[in-house]
């Protein structure tokens, strides 16, 4: 029993002083911690306070934008923003509370850039420049290089003599070498933004681009290298794909009836080439067109024609670098309606398929000529 005068020793007291003394250090940490962490976020606040969500640009992916007539700044910087030109409409705000002539900007199409920070989509869009498109234009599939140009002039209201001029100029065209100077089928067909200042060498410039850009994307050169041909040899077989067959499902069989008569030194005897060489827009040669010496005549030259016969599409380039599997040596489309095609190994059968084709022409007069 203890004494009831007992007093604790001077072990106890003093181990019962440090645990004091750690509960009021350690409650001291935690206040001080605590401190630190408001006064940490709040000089986060004060730091970014003011400052609005913006792309530091300078952009990436291309990208065409409509501003509509009677658009007010507002919905300017909404439509920037939903087409990812801007990141937000606060720092498209902030640009235009920078710059008075904001107000400026005019209606129509213009090709900017995605992310691009809000203060250079306005510079832009204030001085376009050669961003801002003034119309679009068409050049289709398989036409030869004087229709292009007759389509050029028409669809740029850019006159045909300039263009003429610029193509006296073909190494500034941006061609691939292969094509020896020869803008013939390397002008893309496609439908472009005509930019506001553009001429007729620049137009061609983008066109060559355009190409360039597609055959890129099929890996043209080390494909036909993998088929024993140079790009400029698929090139022209495309060429005369486009010109020859007109269903999709056709093309690779009219490839592989070229390749098989080049392999056995076969002369070609295609009219679209000899069309071609006398300059006619007809559906089938007469006997004298057969006799033209030109080396564009495959009834009298053989191997491939020494240039693209027109402008191929990337449908046609592909069916140049893939054709079908085959012993095909013939082909006749029998119907120039329907483009129905037909493809035989032997002349016996390449005879029945020139007379349908003949039977044809008798039932629709005057579509043959």
């Amino acid at each position: 029993m203890l004494d009831p005068e007992h007093k604790p020793s001077a072990k106890r007291e003093v181990a019962h002083r440090v645990k004091g003394y750690l509960a009021v250090l350690l409650a001291a940490t935690v206040l001080i911690g605590g401190v630190y962490f408001v006064w940490n976020k709040t000089t986060d606040f004060i730091t970014t306070f003011g400052e609005v969500p913006d792309y530091p640009g300078p952009g990436g992916e291309a990208v065409t934008v409509s501003l509509e007539e009677g658009s007010s700044l507002d919905q300017i910087g909404g439509d920037l923003k939903e087409a990812d030109v801007i990141k937000s409409v606060e720092a498209w705000g902030k640009a235009v509370d920078t710059e008075p002539r904001a107000s400026k900007i005019q209606a129509g199409k213009y090709r900017m850039q995605k992310q691009m920070k809000a203060i250079d989509a306005l510079t832009l869009l204030v001085n376009p420049g050669d961003s801002r498109v003034r119309a679009q234009f068409q050049v289709k599939e398989g036409l030869r290089l004087s229709e292009q140009i007759d389509a050029l002039a028409k669809g740029t209201k850019i006159d045909k003599k300039q263009f003429e001029a610029a193509l006296k100029k073909p190494k500034e065209l941006g061609l691939p070498g292969y094509a020896k100077n020869n803008p013939e089928g390397v002008l893309f067909p496609e439908t472009y933004e005509l930019v506001e200042n553009a001429d007729a060498k620049s137009v061609l410039k983008q066109m060559t681009a355009q190409y360039t850009k597609v055959t890129n994307g099929l890996d043209l050169e080390a494909r036909a290298k993998a088929i024993g041909r140079s790009p400029y040899e698929v090139l022209i077989v495309a060429s005369i794909l486009d010109k020859e067959v007109r269903r999709a499902e056709d093309r690779p069989k009219a490839a592989r009836v070229i390749y098989n008569r080049l392999e056995k030194d076969w002369a070609l005897g295609l009219d679209s080439t000899v069309l071609y060489a006398v300059n006619s827009k007809s559906a089938v040669t007469t006997p004298e067109q057969r006799e033209s010496k030109s080396p564009y005549n495959t009834y009298k030259k053989k191997g491939l024609p020494p240039g693209p016969i027109s402008a191929p599409g990337k449908a046609a380039i592909e069916a140049a670098l893939n054709p079908a599997d085959g012993d095909w040596m013939y082909f006749v489309t029998v119907n120039l309606e329907s483009g129905e095609t037909k493809f035989v190994t032997t002349k016996a059968e390449f005879d029945q398929i020139v007379a349908e084709f003949q039977a044809w022409c008798q039932a629709n007069p005057g579509t043959c000529k």
